[in-house]
């Protein structure tokens, strides 16, 4: 009678972990981009009450407002991956703000800015164009 095959040979073995090698070198670069572009979003989150306030002022002023004081909002927002949030209050981009991603290792780990444009419709509503400066593959798709 014949003894059934117990364990795995070692070329078996050197299979699954040359398939596995291969699963983490493909997987690890995708990770830490994944983890960038979650990083990226919270630039958007801290653009987000400027572009708030910004479209309110504008649809009680019928103008963009010449200051972020005068729209009620402040630019001295920093975090862990937000470096700085500016508004332009005068000239052809009026309204605009740019939020710079922090990019030391602590940060991003790249560089990232983000740039919001209001732009205005036939009724008055304010909309916004998202842009990226920099670090494109990383923020989302609305503003590639």
């Amino acid at each position: 009678m014949k003894k059934a095959q117990q364990g795995f040979t070692l070329i078996e073995l050197m299979i699954v972990v040359a398939i596995i090698g291969i699963l983490a070198a493909i997987a690890i670069p995708a990770y830490s981009d994944y983890m960038t572009r979650s990083k990226v979003s919270e630039l958007l989150s801290v653009g987000a009450p400027a572009k708030t306030a910004i479209s309110e002022y504008y649809i009680t002023q019928n103008t963009f407002p010449t200051s972020a004081t005068l729209a009620g909002f402040t630019t001295q927002v920093t975090s862990k991956y937000v470096s700085s949030l500016s508004y332009t209050g005068s000239g052809t981009n009026q309204g605009m703000i740019t939020i710079t991603g922090n990019s030391g290792t602590t940060g991003l780990g790249t560089a990232v800015n983000i740039t919001l444009k209001p732009t205005t419709n036939a009724s008055g509503t304010v909309e916004w164009v998202c842009a990226a400066t920099a670090g494109t593959r990383f923020v989302p798709a609305s503003c590639r």
